[in-house]
């Protein structure tokens, strides 16, 4: 068995194609011919340097190692790691079908792999970060290997999703594009950030971290003391002391699960009991595909708020955070080029 990335697009487009049609698609555009056909690596290379003859060579080269797999790498049984884009959460599936294409699809779909998606919205901060790291590479496919990845994944996924104590064993890279492959910096940084934002601020410290958030954003804040609040962790608003517009209802969950649908729907209850104009639900470790598929529906009523959408609001604001909050999270700013520089 053997540990696979996929992306479902740049921003997720895809993704929610992927977990309702169970199955992976290679989006490349424009990709309508049958990879069955090119076995031989030299001959997929001749063919997409001349549909795609704009391109760089390497770039060229760089596709060919992520298209052939889904035709001739991939098996049945492989295991699938698909990382959101839309929250801070990992989808795990099992490949069990073979490779199809038709070429009528609609672009970019022409190529796909069915998959039984046998564990979603699995946080990120479940994994090791050297794990996290291989999620992070810079390619739309390519196979997992790095730090016996397979082993410790399957681990996990017998323990709950649960990394299990024990020392590390280091291998060797595979030869996979993966060896090739560099991380996404801020991605990874990201994680890292994460992972030490929730072992300071838990529960009750989750929230006077994004009540300090709000504040930072020229709202004034009421933050229910600990215990029975109704539903309500915070409310703000804006305006002199507060008498203003917009009227928020706030709502902080910093648990290692996903919330699921029930826990949105109550927050527009208590909405409406406090009279709050709109919704600010927070979920250090995102929110269930149930909950992602009403976001355009609660667009403007209620926001949702992960790990990651919290620590911009971090960098966004830091400079107006208390001097308390930026002790416990002591940040430093730098700059490197883009993946569009030269």
């Amino acid at each position: 068995m053997s540990i696979w990335l996929f992306r479902a697009g740049k921003n997720g487009e895809f993704e929610a194609k992927f977990l309702n049609e169970k199955r992976i698609y290679l989006t490349w555009d424009g990709l309508n011919i049958n990879l069955s056909e090119y076995k031989d690596r030299e001959k997929l290379l001749e063919k997409l340097q001349e549909l795609y003859s704009g391109e760089k060579t390497n770039t060229i080269r760089n596709w060919a190692s992520q298209i052939y797999p889904i035709a001739h790498r991939i098996e049945k049984g492989d295991w699938i790691v698909l990382p959101s884009k839309l929250s801070s959460t990992i989808h795990f599936g099992k490949v069990v079908g073979g490779y199809s294409f038709d070429a009528d699809a609609d672009n970019p779909y022409y190529h796909f792999r069915d998959v039984e998606w046998f564990a979603t919205d699995v946080p990120r901060n479940n994994f090791d970060q050297d794990l996290l790291y291989s999620f992070g590479a810079f390619m739309t496919v390519c196979k997992i290997t790095r730090n016996d990845a397979e082993n410790r994944i399957k681990q996990m996924a017998e323990n709950n999703w649960k990394t299990k104590s024990g020392p590390i064993k280091v291998f060797a890279d595979a030869d996979d594009t993966e060896s090739h492959s560099l991380t996404n910096i801020e991605e990874a940084a990201n994680d890292s950030i994460s992972k030490y934002i929730i072992r300071k601020f838990q529960g009750y410290k989750m929230e006077q971290l994004i009540a300090e958030i709000l504040k930072a954003k020229g709202l004034t804040v009421y933050h229910s003391k600990q215990g029975a609040d109704g539903g309500k962790d915070l409310l703000a608003s804006g305006g002199e002391m507060g008498f203003g517009s917009p009227k928020i209802c706030v709502q902080v969950k910093s648990q290692d699960s996903p919330i699921d649908r029930a826990t949105s729907d109550q927050l527009g209850g208590v909405m409406s009991k406090v009279g709050a104009e709109y919704g600010l639900l927070v979920s250090w470790s995102g929110f269930k595909s149930s909950v992602e598929q009403e976001r355009g529906n609660q667009f403007f009523r209620i926001r949702l708020w992960n790990s990651n959408d919290v620590i911009k609001e971090i960098f966004d604001n830091y400079d107006k955070l208390s001097a308390e909050i930026q002790a416990d999270i002591p940040l430093k700013r730098i700059w490197m080029l883009s993946d569009d520089g030269e």
